[in-house]
């Protein structure tokens, strides 16, 4: 069964971000689609709940089954299609605003085209819930259309991970590799887009793989490894000043320093000194 809504695109409008079309195919053996470079003006997100298919893309051809996904921006070539013995079942969405190009591409979407999705039970109902109100009532609830529009790219933002840098596991294998390396450049200034890198993801994924894995921010680690480098100095040698032990932990200013320490560690450094002398 093939439910699909299209509606018109507004060229004049006051919103983030409108549906240009949605729907959902079943079992669609026929599905297929080749559009030529600048044929859309648009940006879509296709993403499979079942059966297989496939993406042609720099003259590879990517097998794509559930949990995969694909994001086109526009004016991008576009071939995708449907297994025949294993029919996909896919949902997807074509959609637009004026910010959403150049905010989708500093946040790192512009780097990938194929994605994978951990699980997609709250993609599918966000989804389920636009479509719905498409069918229901077209384009006359404009900002629930929106609303739903962009509940559902939110959803995406927060779940996809980029398919051509390897799996969850590997991603996450590649963090905890960097952390040695983070924790002795830890009085260094800190470079995000650097360990971004050398993760191979862009910076806005570098924060969220490091969040899922250790369960804080890059800054927060890092600062952290600073204090710990700072206590050892501490009680290492007794004839460094507090300023100096700052500086050599990575903070110009013994002022934030010390109200770091003192919200991390309960006591300010010199308190901490007296303790053990």
């Amino acid at each position: 069964m093939n439910r699909q809504v299209l509606l018109p695109t507004l060229k004049k409008h006051e919103y983030m971000i409108l549906p240009e079309s949605v729907g959902c195919y079943l079992s669609a053996a026929e599905h297929e689609v080749y559009r030529d470079a600048g044929s859309l003006d648009n940006i879509s997100i296709h993403f499979v709940i079942g059966g297989t298919g496939f993406v042609e893309m720099d003259g590879k051809r990517y097998t794509l089954q559930k949990g995969d996904a694909f994001l086109f921006f526009p004016q991008q070539e576009q071939k995708y299609y449907s297994s025949t013995d294993d029919p996909w079942s896919i949902r997807w969405i074509h959609f637009y605003g004026k910010t959403l190009h150049s905010f989708l591409s500093e946040i790192g979407f512009a780097r990938f085209t194929l994605w994978r999705l951990p699980t997609i039970d709250h993609l599918e109902k966000a989804h389920e819930q636009l479509l719905q109100e498409a069918e229901q009532h077209s384009f006359l609830q404009l900002t629930q259309l929106s609303t739903l529009t962009y509940a559902f790219l939110s959803n995406f933002i927060n779940l996809a991970v980029p398919k051509e840098s390897g799996s969850k596991q590997e991603l996450d294998l590649r963090i905890q590799a960097l952390l040695p390396k983070m924790q002795e450049k830890a009085p260094e200034p800190f470079d995000l887009e650097y360990w971004a890198k050398e993760t191979g993801v862009s910076t806005y994924y570098f924060c969220r793989l490091f969040k899922r894995v250790t369960q804080m921010t890059p800054m927060a680690f890092i600062t952290l490894c600073r204090l710990q480098w700072s206590k050892q100095l501490l009680l290492e040698d007794r004839n460094l000043t507090v300023k100096e032990i700052a500086e050599r932990s990575g903070y110009a200013n013994p002022s934030y320093f010390n109200k770091l320490f003192l919200e991390n560690e309960g006591m300010t450094p010199t308190k901490y000194r007296q303790m053990y002398f």
